[in-house]
């Protein structure tokens, strides 16, 4: 182009622009744009859509602005890469004034335009610009209309969103994967279920969208059967799909169908990155698997914090406190740097072993040094940390410096710490604070008459027997567990009779008692309202 002296031919101008912003490298472009003497419109939309697509939305806006000094008008092209231009930059003011400038020079009617205007006001909470612009438009398609529903979905009003669904003319995939999703943001579970069902045609979206809106919910088996029918559809995930579908693996604590989906991910050629690497570690550090995840971990070629995070949590809630440790120590080596989570892990790890004064070491590093800004889960770890030291009034202490409102956690820990260390002084005025805050919960009211009792304080143990009568307070959802067997699911809860083998298994434990009794077992029981 330069020996043919094409450079200053805005048509050719335009395309190499294009072409290097393809391949993102807008330095060429910025260098071929320097050379010309009188770009024309064209060639600066093709310079600004550039800087946008290679997310660089700041260098964009000043070409704009070079656009207009220079005198040279802009086209319906120019402005929806300079509205995109301003949601990047987070710049509600500047898009204000394109979107005048967009009604001076006639622009206010054209479609691409206007989706744009929807989508930019959208993006800043403001629904009620975004309709005004919606309703002024003429013509509308299908794109016109999935942008407004998304917009309403992103700010949660999904009133709006299903009635605008239910008045379009015609709905394609992304539509509904939109309305799917804001149910999904609000979790309105029934509604994802009964619009993904009806779904005649659905994509990738629309199955990550369902698992997603499933693992949010903390509905992890369902999650795991949706990505079952979707292998069964033939619709291949992509990284953000497994990543969900690892978690929910971790959340349920089903190591063989880890296993499985780890296998799945080596098969079919996905890449071992941060993201999945980190799921990984997650997965088989929670279903028990340290070895694993320390495989995973010391197998990626590249470790973000993330990563790291989650080794370090590992190592810590398998009780490996100094090993814990000393990969916090790799890790700032590695010159990564720590943020809050890393150090909740570090606390808890320091719980664990019994560590004080290395607990209290790394929560001043963290605040004083790092300036890292403590938040209730680092108290958490703080106040557990003391209590079970039988450092209750220490633990006290550190809970009035507190800049928040202490939560159950904490209160709970401090029951837990009174408990063992048999200060009922405290217990109670533990308990008075838990009760404020969980009024239904009637563990740590039994947990209290658990302590008179033991400390033969029976007129104590009939007051607070009296109060939960009054007061209504019974264990009205019982914690449940589950087992993994042959890579299903087996879910119990106390006096459980809703599992298919629930006759066999109280058969079972009938026929182990008798046979203990035979030995001379005495079944004992704590104490327990």
């Amino acid at each position: 182009m330069i020996k043919n002296n094409a450079i200053q031919d805005c048509f050719y101008m335009n395309q190499f622009i294009t072409a290097c912003s393809t391949f993102r490298r807008t330095d060429y472009a910025v260098r071929a744009f320097a050379q010309m003497e009188s770009p024309n419109a064209f060639v600066y939309n093709a310079i600004i859509k550039g800087f946008v697509h290679c997310l660089n939305p700041v260098q964009a806006l000043q070409f704009y602005l070079s656009m207009l000094r220079a005198g040279v008008s802009p086209s319906s092209y120019t402005f929806p890469s300079v509205i995109k231009g301003c949601v990047l930059v987070s710049s509600l003011r500047f898009g204000e004034s394109v979107h005048g400038q967009i009604l001076r020079t006639g622009f206010g009617l054209n479609v691409f335009v206007q989706t744009a205007l929807i989508d930019f006001y959208s993006r800043f909470g403001r629904l009620f610009g975004a309709r005004k612009v919606f309703d002024k438009m003429h013509v509308r398609d299908a794109f016109v209309w999935t942008t407004m529903l998304s917009g309403y979905s992103r700010g949660g009003d999904m009133g709006s969103a299903r009635l605008l669904f239910d008045e379009m003319p015609e709905r394609n995939v992304a539509t509904w994967n939109s309305l799917i999703n804001g149910y999904a943001r609000v979790g309105d579970v029934g509604n994802c279920e009964m619009l993904f069902r009806e779904m005649l045609e659905k994509d990738l979206i629309s199955w990550t969208t369902m698992i997603s809106c499933y693992s949010q919910n903390k509905l992890y088996r369902e999650a795991l059967t949706v990505f079952n029918e979707m292998r069964m559809n033939r619709v291949r995930p992509d990284e953000v799909t497994m990543t969900t579908v690892i978690s929910s693996c971790a959340h349920l604590g089903a190591l063989d169908l880890g296993k499985d989906i780890h296998l799945y991910v080596m098969q079919h050629g996905f890449e071992l990155d941060v993201f999945i690497g980190s799921a990984l570690i997650d997965m088989y550090a929670k279903c028990g698997s340290l070895e694993r995840a320390l495989v995973v971990f010391f197998k990626l070629r590249e470790k973000n914090l993330f990563c790291w995070n989650s080794v370090i949590e590992g190592l810590a809630v398998h009780g490996n406190a100094e090993e814990a440790l000393s990969m916090f120590g790799r890790m700032e080596k590695e010159n990564i740097v720590p943020n809050g989570i890393t150090f909740i892990s570090v606390l808890s790890a320091c719980t664990h072993a019994g560590l004080v004064e290395e607990g209290r070491r790394w929560f001043k590093k963290m605040t004083r040094d790092l300036s890292i800004t403590p938040q209730v889960e680092h108290y958490g770890c703080m106040v557990d940390l003391l209590c079970k030291a039988g450092l209750l009034e220490d633990a006290l202490e550190l809970i009035q410096s507190m800049r928040m409102e202490p939560n159950a956690i904490i209160w709970g820990a401090v029951l837990g710490g009174s408990k063992l260390y048999k200060n009922l002084d405290i217990a109670q005025v533990a308990v008075n604070k838990l009760m404020v805050l969980e009024p239904n919960n009637s563990g740590y009211y039994s947990l209290l008459v658990s302590m008179h009792a033991d400390a033969n304080r029976w007129s104590e143990v009939a007051k607070a027997r009296s109060a939960m009568k009054e007061l209504g307070i019974e264990k009205s959802c019982p914690g449940s567990s589950w087992i993994e067997l042959k890579s299903n699911i087996h879910q119990f809860a106390a006096s459980d009779k809703f599992h298919p083998s629930a006759s066999q298994i109280y058969s079972l434990l009938d026929e182990l008692e008798n046979q203990l009794k035979l030995y001379g077992h005495v079944l004992e029981f704590e104490f327990f309202t």
